[in-house]
């Protein structure tokens, strides 16, 4: 294993977490995706993607498995940068296909992915405020949703569904007050950064 890659994922993923904690604290992290946030997500893609050139994809052996859960972490949270997200996602899939690396990682940054293109999802791992004030997430083939996840190992999306909304419950979040201005400056985020 390679200890010193393994740490320095972990000093990355910390940086992230310590910033969503603080900003959680301010009371700024729901509604708008805060510069300080994007930034440690922009810093990090870039980084990850120059050990990436380095060392390959940091799959299970490699890094362990919590080492490979930091990687997928900071891919998962590349969308400020996503010409490098979607490169994560040929490596990581490469990954999973070598058995280093397990489904539901690349299952969710597919949807990550797809999300951002304004794209039905194919997992339904990312959820988004509806117009009715509800989290959810349009996915297709919705009648097959179920048999997907559970090939790639995630469990019932209704299960993950009702627990995603207690959390977010919990941490103070909610819907939009003006839901079409929420939908119009996430388009417009989107578009600026090159989705």
């Amino acid at each position: 294993m390679n200890v010193q890659l393994l740490q320095e994922l972990l000093r990355l993923l910390r940086r992230d977490e310590d910033t969503r904690a603080r900003l959680l604290e301010a009371g700024a992290l729901f509604g708008t995706y805060d510069e300080a946030m994007q930034q440690v997500h922009r810093d990090n893609a870039v980084r990850l993607d120059e050990l990436l050139q380095r060392y390959g994809w940091p799959g299970e052996s490699l890094v362990g498995q919590q080492g490979c859960d930091a990687a997928w972490r900071i891919a998962q949270h590349a969308i400020c940068t996503p010409a490098l997200q979607r490169g994560f996602l040929v490596h990581l899939q490469a990954a999973v296909d070598a058995g280093d690396a397990p489904g539901t990682q690349a299952a969710c940054l597919v949807d990550r992915i797809r999300f951002n293109e304004g794209r039905p999802q194919r997992y339904g791992t990312v959820l988004d405020w509806t117009a009715a004030g509800e989290l959810d997430c349009e996915v297709e083939d919705p009648e097959e949703l179920d048999a997907r996840r559970a090939a790639v190992g995630l469990p019932p999306y209704r299960k993950v569904l009702e627990q995603q909304r207690r959390d977010i419950r919990r941490e103070g979040g909610g819907p939009p007050e003006d839901y079409p201005d929420y939908r119009r400056r996430a388009r417009a985020w989107a578009k600026g950064v090159g989705w």
